[in-house]
């Protein structure tokens, strides 16, 4: 437990930043290499500390992620904690020869997804896991494991999920050897209510260890899902700078939660971010300007901060 503490602490709330991974999956341009450092540096000065900066995918299929080893770099000399996106062998390989800090893995809740994702098993991808976990043992012992379940509150290519076979996958995944495990909402079809009763579960299933949230807003509830998830023990929130994301193997699939509007509401839970909101915006500006075709959202956006200060960020520690 001493690798995941230092990383995701328990006392507080974790805003993991994942627009340079999954807010790049659906895009039809993306920044370059110049701007994605000024991306993580405007973030990183507005008090952001976790990024997910890409995938191991192959470049000739996703040109986005094809500087990944520059994006993990520069994460390196900004002194944040970076994560990337692992769905095979050849990639956690990749992975672990790097200074990326965790490893991400996938596990699709339904057989029709993780076929149409990963082409395996869903028992294949939690033996992959296993396999990740074990490569990390045996080279690289500081990096973290990250198994992130897809499609937990329901499938656009089966239709509904059983939250039992979710904590079952969830217990495989730490039974081999996860550190932390996650929870999608790959394509928004979750409410306030169904997010909740599986975070509690997930909590007790969990004990001390932390536990992922990655919500989607395809149909207006990403905040309200976020709030309920923090109410019920969910302690890491994935988010995107201006909503973008996607998965481009689940039909369906639009932006993560807003990263600005999730900072909001944890500040206004009474949840210490120490994220600057001010800065974010400096940081939005970056990327829609390496960006001008693609779409944008937010609340804190268009609205702006309220003018009273109990919102604002708390420094953290």
């Amino acid at each position: 437990m001493n690798r995941l503490s230092n990383i995701y602490p328990t006392d507080r709330v974790t805003l993991r930043e994942v627009g340079l991974r999954d807010g790049l999956q659906l895009v039809r341009t993306w920044p370059d290499t110049d701007a994605k450092r000024a991306w993580l540096a405007a973030e990183a000065r507005a008090g952001v500390r976790h990024f997910e900066g890409g995938s191991f995918l192959p470049a000739a299929r996703f040109p986005q992620f094809a500087d990944i080893l520059d994006v993990i770099e520069t994460a390196g000399t900004l002194g944040v904690h970076s994560a990337a996106l692992a769905l095979n062998e050849r990639g956690a390989a990749e992975a672990m020869a790097t200074g990326i800090g965790e490893v991400v893995c996938v596990v699709s809740a339904t057989e029709e997804h993780s076929q149409a994702n990963m082409r395996r098993s869903r028992a294949d991808a939690v033996a992959l896991v296993g396999q990740v976990t074990a490569l990390r043992d045996a080279t690289v012992p500081d990096k973290v494991i990250n198994a992130g379940i897809a499609m937990c509150f329901g499938c656009s290519i089966s239709g509904d999920v059983a939250p039992a076979e979710v904590l079952r996958l969830a217990e495989a995944c730490l039974m081999a050897g996860a550190d932390i495990v996650g929870l999608a909402d790959t394509v928004g079809y979750a409410g306030p209510r169904s997010v909740g009763a599986l975070c509690a579960d997930m909590a007790r299933l969990c004990g001390d260890r932390p536990f992922i949230i990655h919500l989607h807003d395809t149909r207006g509830m990403g905040v309200a899902n976020a709030a309920a998830a923090l109410d019920n023990g969910a302690r890491v929130i994935d988010a995107s700078l201006g909503g973008l994301g996607g998965c481009p193997f689940a039909p369906g699939a639009t932006g993560n939660v807003v990263f600005e509007d999730i900072v909001f509401l944890a500040e206004s839970m009474g949840f210490p971010t120490g994220i600057d909101l001010e800065g974010l915006k400096e940081a939005r500006a970056i990327v829609e300007k390496a960006m001008p075709g693609e779409a944008f959202h937010g609340a804190l956006n268009r609205a702006g901060p309220p003018q009273n200060a109990g919102w604002r960020a708390t420094p953290v520690a």
